[in-house]
């Protein structure tokens, strides 16, 4: 159940909502979403959004990619800063090419790398060409 749905709160947040328009945008409502590129292509949807717990930022959008109903799916780890939110389509755009995609760092949903390793970290933000999030390793 969303945020939205529940007891006396929803109207507070619906209010809250209209005032800042888009803003602000719950995580719940990004996970299951399509991703696609700047040339419609389907990339991807969003299977988990992955947030920094030194800054509070958003550090990466996790997209899965490729299989067939989450068989042989490929999983990528992509810097928050690669993504444009499309709140009039409710989607996600990130200006990769499919075939480019398949070469990117990606992981299998059962072996998720250690997304606070500088190595991993630094091979993400150079495919995107991103700049690295700030990151105090508090492990």
């Amino acid at each position: 159940m969303s945020y939205m749905h529940r007891g006396s709160h929803a109207t507070a947040t619906n209010n809250y909502r209209s005032n800042y328009g888009r803003c602000l945008v719950g995580a719940d409502a990004l996970i299951g979403k399509d991703v696609y590129n700047y040339d419609d292509e389907h990339i991807g949807d969003v299977k988990e959004i992955m947030l920094n717990s030194a800054t509070g930022e958003i550090a990466y959008v996790v997209l899965s990619f490729g299989g067939i109903l989450g068989l042989g799916e490929k999983l990528f780890a992509v810097p928050w800063k690669a993504l444009t939110l499309d709140s009039n389509n409710q989607t996600l755009i990130l200006n990769e090419c499919k075939e480019r995609l398949e070469s990117a760092p990606g992981f299998d949903k059962d072996c998720w790398p250690n997304m606070a390793e500088k190595n991993w970290i630094n091979e993400v933000h150079t495919f995107y060409e991103t700049r690295v999030y700030s990151f105090e390793q508090d492990y």
